[in-house]
């Protein structure tokens, strides 16, 4: 399990709420992060070809289920809103299952508002013929803001 004191109050700007179906807040809203808390949680890497980019792209972030530990989540659906308010909804053991991430470097470099960042709920792609559908690409919520559990 990542280390509890990812759930101290962030010292910098708030970059992602996880609210709902959780164990472990550190606000009223639910588990607030700033980018350094985030940074300091299991990191993953992979590389996938997207709808968004010509050629495969290097995504690093936290795995879903990292953070849903973190936070201690427990719903079975989860909300993404983006800062255009685009919301969707997708089921969260399917993500765990398919090592969806949540994003915050492209090619190993911070990602922009203008990139789709500072961070984007992203799928490997490439790793099963499934993950290349219309319903998953979906599912990529770039420039989150706000994971809900329900």
């Amino acid at each position: 399990m990542p280390a509890v004191w990812a759930l101290e109050p962030p010292a910098g700007r708030v970059v992602l709420t996880v609210s709902g179906e959780i164990d472990r807040r550190n606000s009223p809203e639910g588990a607030q992060f700033d980018m350094d808390m985030l940074e300091k949680l299991p990191q993953r890497t992979f590389s996938t070809r997207t709808p968004w980019y010509p050629e495969p792209r290097k995504f690093t972030g936290v795995l879903l289920r990292d953070l849903m530990a973190t936070v201690g989540g427990r719903g079975k659906t989860v909300k993404a809103v983006a800062l255009n308010d685009y919301r969707v909804d997708f089921p969260l053991d399917e993500a765990m299952r398919h090592d969806a991430m949540v994003a915050y470097r492209l090619d190993d470099k911070p990602m922009a508002v203008r990139d789709k960042g500072p961070l984007v709920v992203i799928y490997p792609f490439d790793s099963r013929p499934e993950l290349r559908s219309a319903v998953i690409y979906s599912r990529a919520a770039w420039q989150l803001l706000q994971l809900e559990l329900r």
